[in-house]
């Protein structure tokens, strides 16, 4: 697919799990010679984003655990750009990114732009808010490891301050009350995690702070908890969760937000210190400006080959992406382990498209769904296709798989030899350093 004497360039907007694993497999395959192989990112490196929750706890020192982008395309043959994708030009084939600004606002690339052959964005998702009144405005996301790190800082604060008043005054009822929005992975993830976090602080200079300062309610608007899963699965889940102490509410529609509580449709306010919103996911807001077909949550609408239903050179994959089984089947839920298939199906499409042959069909296995209750326990089910999502995990056992996805996703960014290498070194960080990050 060479234009004259020019490289083949294929552009990759969106370093996420689907992103990073597709530009090292273009990279390994087709290296500087004939092709180039770009990423694109507003960040300078990435992590994995269902570890997210334990960045924000505390549990989990992102600067082990990320990827540089600039190391990463050294080792596999790509080159990484940093930016933010504005807009995209179909006639001439390009896309231009926004200036990159630093912490005081002044600017430290300015805006340019990227010609394209082939063209993949892999952008991720953000929280869906669903235009609730003071959501933007009170609530803490998790979609990225700035928001997680926000979170932490302002986690840890609360906790010093309650450790401060109960060493001034020990009869004193001080905690510390978070809310969090939303019932699914992350939500309940997040909830496990924390109480994993306030029960080491005790060992880090907070001796009179431990899980009983900490008050997490869990809010979702469904019938109940973590509906992807098989309800006893559910109810295990939520079992665990209340021993730990928090609180589950189901069947609550949370419909403002306010400075210090969370409102819902009854008009119950609950009161917290710190509000965090993952209730759903979206495309970010910019998707529905490029130009491109996308549904009512900024997704954008691919053909069954991924490749947009506007432009057959552009692909997409991963949360971005709306697909749609052909036989008429549900959306393809945003997961890492979706967006791990499609940047398989999306390396074999480049590779036919440049040859000119015709391009396969996407198709998902769901592997089942896998929730952490962080050090306690782990609920899931495995082989949701091939046996109805009916094979329930939990303990050890599920514990193990669990902790074999991210294993896997190490392989798929790094290959064999260093995946391998950082299992081995992941496994003697988790016992020499630090149980929690605090700074």
């Amino acid at each position: 697919m060479r234009r004259g004497t020019r490289k083949t360039q294929i552009v990759v907007v969106g370093g996420g799990a689907g992103g990073l694993e597709l530009v090292r497999r273009l990279g390994a395959k087709y290296g500087r010679r004939n092709h180039d192989i770009i990423l694109v990112d507003k960040n300078l490196s990435h992590i994995w984003k269902p570890l997210l929750h334990e960045v924000a706890a505390g549990s989990l020192d992102a600067n082990m655990d990320e990827v540089g982008y600039r190391s990463h395309c050294a080792r596999w043959g790509y080159r990484f750009f940093q930016g933010s994708l504005e807009s995209i030009d179909r006639k001439d084939r390009t896309i231009r990114l926004a200036p990159v600004l630093d912490d005081n606002g002044k600017e430290v690339i300015g805006a340019h732009t990227i010609r394209y052959d082939m063209l993949v964005l892999a952008m991720g998702s953000v929280s869906n808010d669903f235009g609730v009144p003071g959501v933007k405005d009170h609530c803490l996301y998790l979609d990225s490891r700035t928001q997680a790190d926000k979170f932490r800082r302002k986690l840890l604060n609360h906790c010093l301050r309650v450790s401060r008043a109960m060493l001034a005054d020990p009869a004193s009822d001080e905690r510390v009350k978070v809310a969090i929005v939303g019932g699914g992975a992350t939500g309940v993830e997040l909830a496990a995690e924390l109480y994993n976090a306030a029960a080491g602080l005790k060992h880090y200079g907070l001796e009179v702070f431990d899980e009983s300062r900490l008050e997490v309610t869990l809010l979702e608007a469904g019938e109940r908890i973590l509906p992807a899963l098989p309800e006893r699965l559910s109810n295990s889940a939520r079992d665990e969760l209340t021993t730990l102490g928090v609180e589950v509410r189901e069947g609550l529609q949370v419909v403002q937000a306010t400075e210090h509580a969370l409102v819902t449709k009854d008009g119950e306010e609950i009161e917290a210190d710190l509000m965090v919103w993952a209730a759903g996911v979206k495309g970010a807001d910019f998707i529905g400006d490029l130009g491109l077909a996308v549904t009512s949550r900024n997704q954008i609408v691919v053909k069954p080959t991924l490749q947009t239903v506007t432009d057959q050179d552009i692909f997409a994959l991963g949360d971005c992406c709306a697909f749609t089984p052909e036989d008429g089947g549900p959306q393809i839920p945003p997961r890492a382990q979706a967006a791990h298939q499609m940047a398989d199906t999306a390396f074999k499409n480049i590779r036919l498209r440049e040859r000119g042959k015709t391009l396969e069909n996407f198709v998902y296995k769901d592997n089942g769904s896998l929730i952490s209750l962080s050090r306690f326990t782990t609920v899931g089910s495995l082989m949701g296709n091939l046996v109805g999502g009916a094979m329930a995990v939990e303990g050890r056992i599920a514990r193990f798989i669990y902790t074999s996805l991210y294993r896997m996703h190490l392989i798929g960014i790094h290959g064999w030899l260093k995946g391998l290498g950082l299992m081995v070194i992941g496994r003697v960080n988790r016992i020499v350093r630090p149980r929690l990050k605090l700074h």
